[in-house]
């Protein structure tokens, strides 16, 4: 077992290198490939669609409340299901562990350029979305099916095949690694490290839960996830914002230290080696990845849920998804991050001597921020680790087997389900570097072809904005 974990560390270390970081002679250091093509991905359609992250922002509210909501329109749940299933696999363990490790590996700092994601990811979500019900597929069953697959090879043309089959091949993949396999590492990580359970115990009772929903299809996903995304986001929030209160003299000085390591970072919290530069750009790199993985934008993941909406208008789930990142990075992880740097847990370490590092560190800084719960702050991390790793699994099973069905058909679906219920049991004993590692280089070799194909149809978002928005929308009237 040893030697097999020492394989896959070793290939997941080149091929991380190689997905987000292209070596270079002639540079003092790798290329940051993806977070170039990320960042500038969602500037540039930022700018193309004259910041509708805030012009339109209200409109994606008024959306979200179902005022425009036409029962009869093709699709399979309505704009706040949608958002939800979409939520449910966004707000989760990159809000938790996710927001730990880029703390843990880049500094406080990294909390600052998770922010600068999420700003120009509320664009590509906009993006994403508007294409994804633009080029849906309506199923024989009237079901729909959509996402960068199909925006790709229907926007784009047959020629563009291969880049769209490569896209769900590889968002297949991720649906394994940051869909699964992360989340039960995580429940199975937090519940050993809080009650001495077998990791193995854990994975199975989980995998056995996600089966029970996922077999049932979007349409339980959309009610069971409507229902418990709020519940949980409102029940972790409410813990991290007590926390904030009862420091509420710490809070600005805190978010000085953020914005301040964003730009120098301490090379003695992230144990980089080597010059200012290189430790600035690990805290950016660290900050960029765990936004990503947070908030989803530009990966291509979430379009598929969103293209399941019923709604005829492409541009109205367009501005409904792009309240995902908000909600996810700028108000979830902003809470999380400033409870880790507020009590200072990323530098606490642990009985072996090694610095806190994932669920366990978030834990520690809700156990010391709300002491005065005699412990049982921790809880609440306990808690929203359990419920929002089975609900990001139950919602990344769809859009794994989507992509399952794109590429093999109808078929494949039953299979992929089963697979993915298995990769479950797996996540929960493997090692964090290996299971995060992996999830990270399925999310980069998942997030490129959908960047290209944004970057290709930014036109025909444009034109979809500028006719939506050139009409009158009045609240649906039966």
């Amino acid at each position: 077992m040893a030697g097999l974990i020492e394989i896959l560390t070793q290939i997941k270390d080149v091929l991380v290198t190689y997905v987000w970081e292209w070596p270079t002679n002639w540079f003092p250091h790798s290329i940051p490939f993806l977070v170039l093509l990320l960042l500038g991905t969602g500037i540039y359609v930022t700018f193309k669609n004259r910041f509708i992250q805030i012009s339109q922002f209200r409109h994606g509210v008024n959306t979200i409340r179902g005022i425009y909501d036409n029962p009869d329109d093709d699709g399979d749940i309505n704009h706040f299901q949608a958002l939800s299933s979409a939520l449910s696999a966004t707000i989760g363990i990159g809000n938790i562990a996710g927001v730990a490790t880029a703390i843990h590996y880049g500094g406080p700092g990294a909390l600052f350029w998770m922010w600068i994601t999420a700003i120009f990811g509320m664009a590509l979500k906009f993006s994403e979305a508007t294409l994804a019900l633009k080029y849906r597929k309506i199923n024989p069953d009237g079901s729909a099916s959509g996402g960068p697959m199909y925006y790709i090879l229907l926007g784009l043309g047959q020629q563009w095949k291969w880049l769209a089959a490569g896209f769900a091949f590889f968002a297949m993949i991720s649906s394994f690694g940051q869909g699964n396999m992360i989340q039960s590492f995580t429940v199975s990580d937090q519940l050993q490290s809080e009650f001495a359970i077998p990791r193995w115990t854990t994975s199975l009772v989980m995998s056995v839960l996600v089966a029970l929903v996922i077999l049932g299809g979007i349409k339980r996903i959309g009610r069971v996830t409507s229902r418990l995304t709020p519940f949980m986001a409102v029940t972790y929030v409410l813990g991290a914002f007590l926390i904030l209160v009862l420091n509420v003299g710490d809070v600005l000085p805190t978010f000085g230290i953020i914005i301040r390591e964003a730009f120098q970072p301490n090379s003695a919290v992230t144990g980089v080696a080597g010059g200012g530069f290189l430790v600035f750009l690990n805290t950016m790199l660290w900050g960029v990845k765990r936004g990503l993985f947070s908030n989803e934008a530009g990966q291509g993941s979430a379009p598929i849920a969103h293209a399941a909406a019923k709604t005829q208008e492409p541009v109205r789930e367009g501005v409904v998804a792009m309240l995902g990142p908000f909600v996810d990075t700028l108000v979830v992880c902003t809470m999380t991050g400033l409870a880790i740097t507020l009590t200072e847990a990323y530098l606490v370490r642990d009985a072996a001597g090694e610095l806190l590092n994932g669920s366990p560190m978030t834990a520690y800084a809700f156990a010391e921020g709300l002491a005065f719960l005699g412990g049982w702050g921790s809880y609440i991390v306990t808690f929203g680790v359990v419920l929002f790793a089975v609900s990001t699994a139950i919602s990344w099973s769809y859009y794994g087997d989507r992509s399952a069905q794109f590429l093999w058909g109808d078929k494949a679906i039953k299979p992929y389900k089963w697979i993915y219920v298995f990769m479950i049991f797996l996540g929960g004993i493997f090692s964090l570097e290996i299971v995060w590692g992996f999830g990270d280089i399925a999310l980069g070799l998942m997030a490129i072809p959908n960047l290209l194909a944004i970057i290709l149809l930014a036109g025909n978002v444009k034109e979809l904005k500028d006719e939506y928005f050139s009409r009158e929308h009045l609240p649906f009237k039966k």
